[in-house]
């Protein structure tokens, strides 16, 4: 079962008469779907809900990892406009590591709210210097930067990557920060939306990470 909250924050969000979506903290909102735990039940719930929109997972998934977290801003059924999914697991150096991945139109500020930066998009740090990184979806190798961040805290636990493909921003996060030396060119993003029965082999479950 899929519950809606503030796109901006972990308030939940209420759908007022006039159908628009409101958050007690940032007003009028669009809604996220997400569930309550990672299971194949809820992610073919997720699926639907987001769907004609890409969910990008990486692949393969390294053994012992799973999807812990996937989430979807969707205003209007059938109008989905960010996808979110999260991919857990343990490296020799860094210990657990969470792997955020992020599709999104501009402006809707999912990816920013993961990045933990200032601005909702990437804008002008995108493009002005040779790409930190690639990744493949499909026969596509999509550039990616590296974002700077700024938290109120001060603490950079994160490192984040972004870039464009599909017409649409692609940010990944990746957690702790010294995570992103696991990035390598030949990383690949499979967008599994229309895998259908084969999502029986993605593995399911784990610590369900905040952000």
């Amino acid at each position: 079962m899929l519950s809606a909250s503030c796109v901006r924050c972990p308030a939940p969000a209420l759908q007022v008469p006039d159908g628009t979506w409101s958050c007690p903290d940032h007003g009028t909102t669009r809604p996220l779907w997400r569930a309550e735990e990672s299971s194949y039940d809820g992610f073919a719930e997720h699926l639907r809900t987001a769907t004609g929109f890409p969910t990008y997972v990486p692949w393969p998934l390294s053994p012992g990892w799973t999807l812990t977290d996937f989430a979807a801003v969707v205003p209007t059924p059938g109008r989905a406009t960010a996808v979110l999914t999260c991919t857990s697991g343990t490296s020799e150096l860094d210990g657990p590591v969470d792997v955020l991945v992020v599709a999104e139109e501009a402006g809707t500020g999912l990816g920013a709210r993961c990045a933990g930066t200032r601005y909702t998009d990437p804008g002008f740090e995108i493009g002005q210097r040779p790409p930190s990184a690639r990744v493949r979806i499909g026969s596509q190798a999509v550039n990616l930067w590296d974002i700077s961040t700024s938290r109120d805290d001060g603490e950079f636990d994160r490192s984040v990557l972004a870039g464009e493909a599909g017409g649409r921003w692609l940010w990944i996060v990746l957690r702790p920060a010294s995570a992103l030396l696991l990035f390598r060119d030949d990383w690949i993003l499979r967008d599994v939306s229309g895998d259908g029965p084969q999502l029986v082999a993605l593995p399911f479950g784990g610590h369900r990470p905040g952000w």
